[in-house]
C-alpha cells in the first residue's frame, strides 16, 4: 500500500508462473498531507479518511489471502511533526505503517519502470513521479541507477502556497511555475534523459481526460505518450476552470479535480528539467517495485 499525501494505492500480486501478477488494485483520495506543508502537521480529517481507506484496503488484501501486507507513507509523513500519532493509530487498528526515505522512494520509482518489459529493452530511462508533496527525479542505464532525486514540491504544495488555490490567473501560473522551478532546482543530463517516463495520478488522469475513459482502464493509459506542450495546455486549461468543471471532466478519478490542476503545472516544470519534449506513462509505481524485489517474499 502507498500511502501518499493526497491517497492510498493498494496492489495485491500472487506469484504465477515466476512473476508477480496483480489480482487486486484499490485506489481513493484521502488528503493525508491536506496542508502539511505549511503547518507540518497532518490534519485530523486527513488522517482518519486514510485511517478510513487502511482499514478497507487491508480486508481487500485480507480477503485475497496476502501475506504479508506492507502499507509505507511518504512525504506527507516525513515533514509531519505529528506523523507518530498517525502511525499509533494505525498500528493499534491494525493495519500497521511504515515511513518510506525519500531515496527509497526515488529508487523504487526508477525500479517499477526498469522492471517492467515495456522499457526493458531500452539503454537510458528517466522516470518523473510528481506527488503530492515530493517529486521524485531518477535515471538508469541499462538498469543499474545512474542519478535519483526527491525534491520537497508537489500538487498540494504548490496549491496551498497559492492565495487562490483553485482558478489560476496567468500571473499565478507563472509565479507557481518559478516557485516550482526553484525547488527543483537542477537541470539533469538535458536532452539526455533516455526514455522518459512518468508515474503517478497527474499523468495518467491527463491520458484518462483525454481519452475521454468513462471508466479506469489501465491497460488502455499504460504506455501513452503525454507531449510537453500538450501537458503544458492541459495545465494551462485545468488552472483556468473551477472545480465544478474539473470535477466533471470525463476521466478524471473522483478526489483530484482539488490538485490535479497544480499536479499538472509540476509535471510539466519535471519535463522542462530534463528538457524532455515528451514522456511515456506508466500507471506501475514503487509498490509495484517493492512487490518484485522485497526479499520478504517467499
Amino acid at each position: 500500500m502507498d500511502v501518499g499525501s493526497n491517497s492510498v494505492l493498494l496492489l495485491v500480486a500472487e506469484r504465477q508462473d515466476g512473476r508477480w501478477i496483480s489480482i487486486a488494485e484499490a485506489s481513493a483520495v484521502t488528503g493525508l498531507g491536506e496542508g502539511t506543508k505549511r503547518t507540518r502537521v497532518l490534519g485530523k480529517a486527513g488522517m482518519e479518511a486514510t485511517l478510513a481507506e487502511l482499514r478497507r484496503q487491508f480486508q481487500i488484501a485480507r480477503n485475497h489471502g496476502a501475506e504479508p501486507i506492507l502499507a509505507a507513507a511518504t512525504m506527507a509523513a516525513r515533514l509531519a511533526s505529528n506523523a507518530d500519532e498517525f502511525l499509533t493509530a494505525a498500528r493499534e487498528q491494525g493495519t500497521p505503517v511504515e515511513i518510506l526515505t525519500a531515496d527509497d522512494e526515488a529508487q523504487l520509482g526508477l525500479e517499477s519502470v526498469v522492471f517492467d518489459p515495456r522499457w526493458a529493452g531500452e539503454h537510458r530511462v528517466t522516470i518523473l513521479d510528481p506527488g503530492g508533496h515530493s517529486s521524485e527525479v531518477a535515471t538508469a542505464d541499462h538498469g543499474r541507477a545512474l542519478y535519483r532525486c526527491s525534491s520537497p514540491v508537489g500538487a498540494l504544495g504548490v496549491r496551498d502556497a497559492l492565495d487562490e488555490p483553485q482558478t489560476l490567473s496567468p500571473l499565478d501560473m507563472v509565479r507557481a511555475c518559478a516557485d516550482v522551478d526553484r525547488e527543483i532546482g537542477y537541470c539533469f543530463l538535458p536532452g539526455r534523459a533516455g526514455s522518459v517516463v512518468a508515474l503517478g495520478a497527474t499523468a495518467t488522469n491527463l491520458v484518462s481526460i483525454r481519452e475521454g475513459l468513462s471508466d479506469w482502464e489501465p491497460d488502455r493509459v499504460h504506455g501513452q505518450t503525454l507531449g510537453y506542450e500538450e501537458v503544458s495546455k492541459m495545465a494551462a486549461s485545468l488552472c483556468a476552470m473551477d472545480l465544478a468543471t474539473r470535477r466533471a471532466l470525463p476521466g478524471i478519478e473522483p478526489g483530484r479535480e482539488g490538485s490535479l490542476h497544480t499536479g499538472a503545472l509540476v509535471l510539466e516544470r519535471l519535463l522542462y528539467a530534463v528538457r524532455a519534449e515528451a514522456c511515456q506513462v506508466s500507471v506501475r509505481g514503487w509498490r509495484h517495485a517493492l512487490v518484485e524485489k522485497s526479499e520478504r517474499f517467499p
